[in-house]
């Protein structure tokens, strides 16, 4: 089981910046997602930036979220 999202913060550039019950600070990049099924609505900055923590993972109002585990494991670590 993948560590938990704690926090996110969303960027610019479609990326997401999170936080894991683990201590890591991690980015993922949303944009391979953007244009596919209920995550095209994320081409909507203004929408993007709603971004929340929601039972372990990322999520926005409309039902779109990610696996906890593709959120950590395709994410990169800041170093």
């Amino acid at each position: 089981m993948s560590p938990e999202a704690i926090e996110v913060v969303t960027n610019d550039d479609y990326t997401l910046t999170i936080t894991f019950d683990n201590g890591e600070i991690r980015i993922f990049d949303m944009k391979p997602y953007l244009d596919k099924g209920i995550f095209t609505e994320l081409k909507d900055m203004t929408y993007f930036k709603k971004a929340k923590i929601d039972d372990m993972t990322v999520s926005w109002n409309n039902k779109q979220d990610i696996c906890p585990d593709v959120l950590y494991e395709d994410s990169v670590p800041i170093n």
